[in-house]
């Protein structure tokens, strides 16, 4: 890092990580935007590698303690000026730092769950994914498989929905989610798919069990092939007038019922 501060929004640098704003860009570039204090705070604490670092002068005066954690751990780091921090985040009142960081995806087909673990197809709302993501942290959840169809794992939204959590879930893309799911039954993990018509609600399952929970797009719900696929169909009741809960909604119901049973 030089001493220099940077200022132009036409710098080689800001243009490079104003493209990460679009999908397209940040798989070109196999990097992602973090966030804020929170995000980059957990990151750095679980070692998660950073390659470029911004931040104002005024946030590295404010923030001593992890500016140096920052320099020790990041390949390269640059103070700009609040209006190029402001380019290059995708907030409107960014904290005063930014980082881009590989995008890393877990490697685990081959895990098989010991106690509980989601499945997610075509979701596309990055708060969504991002709320399910902390949810799923904070009742133990051991990994997260999702299609490749839905957003973007490392969309910014879903970093900031998940409030630093998305750094303790392993989450695997993949193209086949109907194999992941055969992959979990050899080991007999029972399947659970959320409907909204069933026979059973979803605190009538036996969580004791190592479980797959299956989760579906926000209008479409679950493709006809997971539905068939699943050992038990479980349904959230509700009252008439409401058609539907929002996804990440059910799933917290759904996970916390499995925290309960379990505790």
């Amino acid at each position: 890092m030089t001493n220099l501060i940077i200022t132009s929004l036409k710098n080689p640098l800001v243009k490079q990580l104003r493209k990460l704003h679009r999908s397209k860009n940040r798989h070109q570039q196999n990097l992602f935007l973090l966030e804020g204090n929170n995000t980059i705070t957990t990151a750095t604490t679980l070692n998660y590698p950073l390659a470029i670092v911004c931040c104002t002068p005024q946030w590295k005066k404010c923030h001593q303690q992890l500016w140096q954690t920052i320099t020790r751990q990041a390949q390269r780091v640059e103070l700009v000026s609040p209006e190029v921090l402001s380019a290059i985040a995708t907030t409107v009142n960014p904290d005063g730092v930014v980082a881009v960081a590989p995008r890393q995806l877990s490697q685990q087909s081959d895990v098989i769950i010991q106690h509980l673990g989601l499945l997610a197809e075509r979701l596309q709302d990055p708060g969504n994914l991002g709320t399910i993501i902390r949810t799923a942290v904070a009742t133990g959840v051991e990994g997260l498989w999702l299609s490749r169809d839905s957003v973007d794992f490392d969309h910014p939204k879903v970093l900031r929905a998940s409030a630093g959590e998305w750094f303790r879930l392993p989450i695997t893309v993949t193209n086949n989610l109907a194999q992941t799911i055969q992959e979990q039954q050899k080991h007999n993990i029972q399947v659970i798919a959320t409907v909204p018509q069933a026979g059973k609600t979803y605190w009538e399952i036996d969580f004791s069990r190592p479980s797959l929970i299956l989760l579906g797009n926000e209008g479409a719900g679950l493709s006809a092939e997971l539905i068939a696929l699943a050992d038990e169909l479980v349904t959230i009741p509700l009252d008439s007038a409401v058609e539907s809960l929002n996804v990440a909604i059910a799933t917290a119901l759904i996970l916390y019922e499995a925290k309960r049973q379990n505790s």
